[in-house]
């Protein structure tokens, strides 16, 4: 949800910054790095320590890289596998550090076992809910759902949280109870997120089996293979038989490093 109107606005807020970053020769995957690095450094430096305010600050000021080094592909012509693939891995990163900060906090100083299991839940169900829709689109299905929490949503809800709750060291009193309630929230946001996908990708398998079942399907499959016959393709093992699942697998991997670039 805050991926299509956020993503719109700092796009275009950020866009006078990517134009210098360019001009003074800047490359892309250098902001996609150096942004990974200042997230991971504020989340582990800051949190374990129970610096929520000031790990919140330094957070912010990287994780908008992420739109910044999109905004300076597109205006260098320069998008490109590599580019989705590398933005989309170094955002596992980011998320992991995060959210391993607070599960390090309530493991030693913050001394709460159960928000630290909560903690490492949203880690590993946010990695998961990215995972199901990239492998879903790479087996070919439009996974047409987006689900109630994805990762702009995750990071939001977390960081304002984190922040405000950081404000107690400052002698706001009670506000420190945002954090684990922002926790959970994430936590059952993303299993029903988790649910909305994989419920999605088992319709449309479906649906796409029952496609493929059908008798039209059928018979132009058997022309396609009749004409691949006679032109002679495929009579070594090496044609349409041979070849076919290495264009298939080919295809998967390009459509699962650019699937979660907007995620």
């Amino acid at each position: 949800m805050l991926n299509k109107y956020a993503r719109a606005f700092f796009t275009r807020v950020l866009t006078p910054f990517a134009t210098f970053l360019i001009r003074r020769g800047v490359s892309p995957d250098t902001v996609t790095l150096l942004g990974t690095a200042g997230v991971v450094a504020g989340a582990l430096v800051f949190y374990p320590m129970g610096e929520f305010f000031w790990g919140t600050v330094v957070i912010t000021l990287f994780v908008f890289s992420d739109l910044v080094d999109g905004n300076m592909a597109r205006q260098l012509g320069r998008s490109s596998r590599w580019g989705a693939f590398l933005d989309s891995t170094l955002d596992r990163v980011a998320d992991g550090a995060i959210f391993g900060g607070f599960a390090l906090w309530y493991a030693g100083g913050g001394d709460d076992i159960a928000l630290c299991a909560v903690s490492i839940f949203c880690l590993a169900s946010g990695q998961v809910v990215s995972y199901t829709k990239a492998r879903g689109e790479s087996i070919g299905l439009p996974v047409a759902v987006n689900g109630l929490v994805e990762r702009a949503e995750r990071l939001v809800i977390s960081l304002v949280a984190a922040g405000f709750a950081g404000l107690h060291k400052f002698g706001v009193p009670g506000i420190q109870y945002l954090l684990p309630v922002a926790l959970w929230i994430v936590a059952v946001g993303s299993l029903v997120t988790l649910i909305q996908r994989v419920v999605t990708v088992r319709r449309e398998s479906a649906e796409a089996e029952a496609a493929a079942d059908e008798p039209g399907a059928v018979e132009s499959g058997a022309a396609e293979s009749d004409a691949a016959g006679r032109d002679g393709v495929g009579s070594d093992g090496a044609g349409a038989g041979g070849g076919e699942p290495a264009a298939v697998e080919e295809k998967q991997k390009s459509q699962e490093q650019g699937s979660e670039a907007a995620k």
